[in-house]
């Protein structure tokens, strides 16, 4: 199945948390905290203006985000976890 964001949403994957600390201690499952950072897996076409003209979005597929941490709806498609978002609750892009 292939999930096709409206408008201006985007579809992302949350990247991993760390499973240890700097000291060396591992975290369990139960005690990690949702990642705000997403890699982008899909992006709508846009939200259109007044004249009803589509504005392209800045994010793109690949790129890796920060995003608001309680922003979204999580979904589950073929065993993978996914966010929906609009573009506004995206922070910041990750550059590498």
């Amino acid at each position: 199945m292939n999930v096709v964001p409206l408008h201006d949403r985007v579809v992302l994957r949350r990247l991993e948390g760390d499973q240890q600390t700097s000291t060396g201690l591992y975290i369990p499952d139960t005690a990690q905290e949702k990642q705000a950072r997403g890699e982008v897996k899909a992006v709508g076409p846009g939200k259109a203006n007044d004249k009803g003209e589509f504005r392209s979005l800045t994010v793109t597929v690949g790129q890796h985000v920060l995003f608001s941490k309680y922003s979204g709806t999580d979904i589950k498609v073929d065993g993978e976890e996914l966010v929906i978002l609009r573009e506004d609750d995206i922070l910041a892009i990750i550059e590498k």
